[in-house]
Order: C-alpha cells, then structure tokens, then sequence
C-alpha cells in the first residue's frame, strides 16, 4: 500500500497498535494544538487586528491544505458532502476564530478558556442530537463534573466576572460544537486531513478578498510575537491540530473525543503563564487531577 493510499482510506490509524488507542492518541495531540490557539492568538494581535488575523490565519491555511489536496491529486468530495464541508468551514475555520479574536481584545485568556471548559459537553450534546447516539448516564455524569470542575477553576481564575467578550465567546462556543461534530461525522466518511482541507479550500476566495480588505482598513505592527502567532494558528491549529482532530474523533467516537478537551483549558492556562506572563494560582493541579479522573471515567464509559 503506498502512501497515498494510507493517506486517503477513511479511518486509517497510523499511531498505536489499537484503533482506539490510536484514536486517542491524535485527538490528544489535537488538544495540545488547539491549547495554544489562544496565546498564539494573543501574539497575534500584537501585529494585526482582528479581523486581518482571521483572514490571513484562514488563507495561509487553505495555501497549506490546497497544496496537499493538489500534489496527492485528491478528486472532489461527492456533492452530498459540500453541506457539511461548509458546516464545518462556518464554524471552526471562520467562526470560532473570529469571534474568540473579537473577545480576546477585552477578555484575559484565562476568562476565554471558560469557553473551552463548557465546549466539550456542548460537543456531546450536539453528536448526541446529530448522531442519534446516546452515550450512557456515567458519560453525562462525568462530563458535566468535568465541566464544572473546569468552569468553576476559570471563573475563578478570571475574578468570576462577566467581561465584554463574553457574547462573542458563546457564540463561539456555538458555531465550533457544530462544526466539530459535522467535521467527526464526516471524517468517518473520508479522511480527516480532507475534511478541513476542503472546509479551508472553500473559504479560500472570501478569506482572500477579507485579507485585502482588512489589511487596507487595519494597522499592521510586525512583531516577532505578531508573526508566530499567525503562523502558529494557520498551520499548527487550524491545519494539523484539526487534522488530527477530526481523525481521532473517527476512530473512538465525537463524544469521548471531545470529553479530552476538559484538558484543553489547563494546558491553556499553562500557556498563559510561561509566554503571556499571566498568573495561575496553586488550585491549578488539583483542579487538574480533577479533570484527568473526569476525562478517563469518560473513556471508559460507553457511548
């Protein structure tokens, strides 16, 4: 079997000898991705506004996808699929970007990270209505303790104060739990990497003319900082992190996939404080302990 090949089977698990294993094993590295999203984001904006690092994070990123998609010679997803494709663009390629940018003008990221606290279970409860798969009581006992515990840890965290941001952040929350359970519906349907390759290559013509636009209306200030931020989200997060998301949401399922990113907030705030300088307080490896017993009651439930 050539490479090709392996690259373009539904399902294909390269990591791990167990496809759950393997499943597993990528989702995670998707939260790892995807807990940078919002420092890198934050370095962003030291150079661009928000809306030109929206635009050009998506363009770089539908440059890195369409060139995969040209030298593998992938045809075109059927016509049943493009609803879906642009579910999946709305929200996670031009939604969630845009309005957590919009947010992190006024929010800290330890305040936005309550949106990630509450987007797991959001997940599952869309899969749930999509899907028609109901996982099992302990699921839903463990993922909304999950929840709170990192809910209740952010707010904290943030003072416990409603901020500005706030409507933008749950409306993001919205638009990235619907396009995380199209994406994982449609990754066992093809390739994970081609799900967000082609939600990326059909937003490519308006992130273009958005990136003119924005870049003409809003100051640019190059940075060091301003620079690996966007190409930490165009590439790292939106590309590979969604990439080896949807792949490993394939492999165990949109729920237990997504009880994984009760992490994702921790580990964002562990950013916060080695490249922002933000503070974390001594409760953080308790509410740690907390979630991983959470996440791992959720892996072993059935769903």
């Amino acid at each position: 079997m050539t490479a090709q090949d392996s690259a373009t089977r539904p399902g294909t698990i390269a990591v791990g000898s167990s496809p759950q294993a393997g499943g597993t094993v990528l989702a995670g590295l998707g939260v790892v991705a995807f807990s940078l999203t919002f420092p890198s984001t934050v370095w962003g904006l030291e150079s661009f506004g928000p809306w030109s690092l929206v635009a050009l994070r998506s363009t770089l990123a539908a440059l890195i996808a369409g060139a995969f998609l040209l030298v593998l010679r992938v045809p075109l997803p059927e016509q049943r699929h493009w609803a879906g494709l642009a579910v999946v663009a709305g929200g996670v390629v031009v939604g969630f970007p845009l309005l957590t940018s919009l947010a992190l003008q006024t929010s800290t990221t330890a305040h936005a990270a309550v949106v990630v606290g509450l987007l797991p279970l959001t997940t599952a409860t869309f899969a749930a209505l999509r899907t028609g798969r109901r996982p099992s009581r302990t699921f839903w006992c463990a993922a909304l303790a999950g929840a709170a515990v990192v809910i209740g840890f952010t707010l904290a965290e943030s003072g416990g104060s409603l901020s500005a941001g706030d409507p933008y952040l749950f409306g993001a929350l919205v638009v990235c739990a619907a396009g995380y359970t199209e994406g994982g519906r449609l990754a066992r349907l093809m390739p994970g990497w081609q799900v967000i390759g082609w939600a990326l290559v059909l937003c490519l013509p308006v992130m273009v003319a958005g990136s003119a636009v924005a870049l003409a209306v809003e100051p640019v200030r190059l940075t060091a900082h301003g620079v690996i931020g966007l190409v930490w989200v165009a590439a790292g997060s939106t590309f590979f992190g969604l990439y080896v998301w949807y792949r490993g949401m394939a492999a165990i399922g949109i729920p237990k996939a997504s009880q994984l990113q009760l992490a994702q907030p921790l580990l964002t705030l562990v950013w916060s404080v080695s490249l922002l300088g933000e503070h974390l307080s001594p409760a953080a490896p308790l509410a740690a302990c907390a979630v991983l017993l959470c996440i791992a009651v959720t892996q072993r439930a059935r769903s």
